[in-house]
């Protein structure tokens, strides 16, 4: 079939894409700026673990979430790729090298993955504002690329499950900022930020990763409940999940 647009539709679009994405651009920054005036938490690149009462008692749970992550590690082949769920993450998720194994996504229970990590799960149901979490595996000599969050209406934690012995090259950045997992302990931080992560060693690198709401006065709530109902109505989670039940039912334990 013969593309039938002009070049001055073309030049049409391109006019009205600048405003377009300057008006995103501004929209999403102001909001950034609203969300941090409204926050019950740090708004700084890293967040203190003192600000979640939870952290100790997810950190008690260690033990039990990494056996039921080697067990699951003892079959590679059945854990997807963050593409094959997600396609929006092809720029940052390539080949092999980064694998998720996903137990809730935005408030949706997973409830394969979830029976089949019953302790993770339980641990998981237990935090307050918990809304997605999965595992993520990262292959030796992999580089996830600076990207940014969504939103700041989520609190991003880790907590270090299969760290490499040389700690020192197994790291994120978050802005300006270089943290080092510890097995059996939590990081917290504001993905909206820029982000990238480096593993520069011959070893598997693997974390809880959490999604929290983030707390937030009243008129912050209304406003981040609003966006995160959007965003879940949006292909942004309709498409993983969707892909998500296809990859269980062609994968079934």
């Amino acid at each position: 079939m013969m593309n039938m647009t002009t070049p001055e539709a073309n030049s049409q679009a391109s006019f009205w894409s600048r405003p377009i994405h300057k008006i995103g651009k501004y929209l999403l920054r102001w909001l950034g700026n609203f969300q941090a005036r409204h926050s019950l938490v740090s708004a700084a690149p890293v967040i203190g673990n003192h600000e979640f009462a939870w952290v100790p008692q997810l950190e008690a749970a260690y033990a039990d979430i990494r056996a039921e992550l080697d067990a699951l590690l003892e079959h590679p082949d059945d854990i997807p790729t963050f593409h094959q769920l997600s396609p929006d993450q092809k720029r940052i998720s390539k080949g092999n090298n980064w694998k998720t194994f996903a137990l809730y996504v935005y408030g949706k229970r997973v409830d394969d993955n979830c029976t089949a990590c019953p302790k993770t799960a339980a641990a998981l149901a237990a935090l307050p504002g918990m809304s997605t979490a999965m595992f993520s595996i990262l292959a030796p000599r992999y580089h996830i690329e600076p990207h940014k969050g969504p939103t700041r209406a989520m609190v991003r934690a880790h907590l270090g499950l299969k760290v490499p012995k040389d700690s020192q090259n197994v790291w994120i950045r978050v802005h300006d900022q270089i943290l080092h997992w510890e097995e059996g302990k939590v990081v917290l931080f504001d993905d909206s930020y820029e982000h990238e992560v480096r593993n520069d060693t011959d070893e598997t690198r693997a974390v809880l990763f959490i999604d929290i709401d983030r707390p937030m006065d009243g008129i912050g709530t209304f406003v981040n409940n609003i966006i995160v109902r959007l965003i879940k109505a949006s292909s942004y989670v309709q498409e993983p999940l969707k892909n998500l039940a296809a990859w269980n039912r062609e994968h079934k334990r």
